[in-house]
């Protein structure tokens, strides 16, 4: 099949890679989110999907507004069977949704109706989902809710972090949507609707959504860190100072009043709305991460700070 592909950010590249290697599909154009600010000097660098599409010789499209017209338009002189979405990062409309025969077909991360949404994999872990997934299904007006072509699981792990998960996820999705647009090539696979029950959401993460609440109880604490990281990193104030925190652990050890910290000889402790919880790492504005331990020392940091 002649396909375009969509997608922006890294966890889309495997399932390009799989398709560019396809010998039954030709990905004629890349369709990504136009190119943005990066670095510390904030010069506008294209996305990692644009990126490969470059290296490999494949033409990459970047419109601001993609269901304009004129788009429209162009896309439709491209003539694909078939358009394959990975985390592309902007709602299609109708007159777009049109234009390929056999339609677009996304690889969302969750085992859908759950999850739907722009975070599924932070809302997994947050959540303290067992068992996650990644499913392809017929794009469709409404998010996230056309019906499904094929699923499959995956255990979210006790000490996954939202891109630990994530980037297993992106590799056996990409088998998943490749083998997806096989059978309908095929003619092989039918979508089957979603179910109506168990539906749930799963917004953007926002840089305040990352912030800690040391008041709630250890294990979430836990979940909550671990579904933000590495983007946009969990964080909270300690002084006047803001810093990032790596992934904590619950420790069994004498209660402390939420966000007391504690500093040990190889370690930290945080207080939290149950146990305490122990920090990995922390990273001081315009540093790099370093150990926990390490950080306290060289901060002076004495027992009785208030994290919040």
């Amino acid at each position: 099949m002649r396909i375009v592909f969509a997608g922006t950010p890294e966890p889309a590249l495997p399932s390009l890679r799989r398709l560019i290697d396809s010998p039954r599909h030709e990905v004629v154009a890349v369709l990504t989110r136009p190119d943005a600010a990066a670095g510390r000097r904030g010069k506008p660098a294209p996305s990692p999907v644009a990126e490969l599409a470059l290296a490999q010789g494949i033409s990459v499209l970047r419109p601001s507004r993609p269901n304009e017209p004129e788009f429209v338009a162009e896309l439709t002189e491209l003539a694909p069977d078939c358009c394959a979405v990975v985390a592309y990062g902007a709602l299609l409309r109708d007159e777009l949704l049109a234009v390929p025969a056999l339609g677009w077909i996304n690889l969302h991360f969750s085992v859908l109706p759950a999850w739907r949404g722009a975070a599924p994999v932070q809302a997994a872990i947050a959540a303290g989902d067992e068992v996650t997934g990644a499913t392809t299904f017929q794009i469709e007006r409404a998010l996230d809710s056309g019906p499904v072509f094929g699923v499959l699981t995956e255990t979210v792990r006790p000490t996954d972090t939202a891109g630990d998960l994530l980037e297993r996820l992106a590799i056996s999705g990409a088998g998943l949507l490749e083998s997806t647009l096989d059978g309908v090539a095929d003619g092989a696979l039918t979508a089957v609707v979603q179910p109506a029950d168990g539906v749930s959401v799963a917004p953007k993460v926002t840089v305040e959504d990352a912030r800690v609440r040391w008041d709630l109880p250890a294990h979430v604490v836990d979940r909550r860190v671990r579904s933000v990281t590495p983007n946009p990193g969990a964080w909270t104030e300690i002084g006047e100072l803001r810093v990032k925190v790596g992934p904590v652990t619950p420790v069994d050890a004498e209660p402390l009043a939420a966000g007391v910290i504690r500093p040990q000889k190889s370690s930290v402790l945080v207080g939290t709305g149950s146990s305490p919880v122990r920090l990995s790492t922390v990273q001081p504005p315009g540093k790099k991460a370093m150990n926990a331990a390490d950080w306290a020392r060289g901060a002076r940091l004495e027992e009785g700070v208030v994290a919040r």
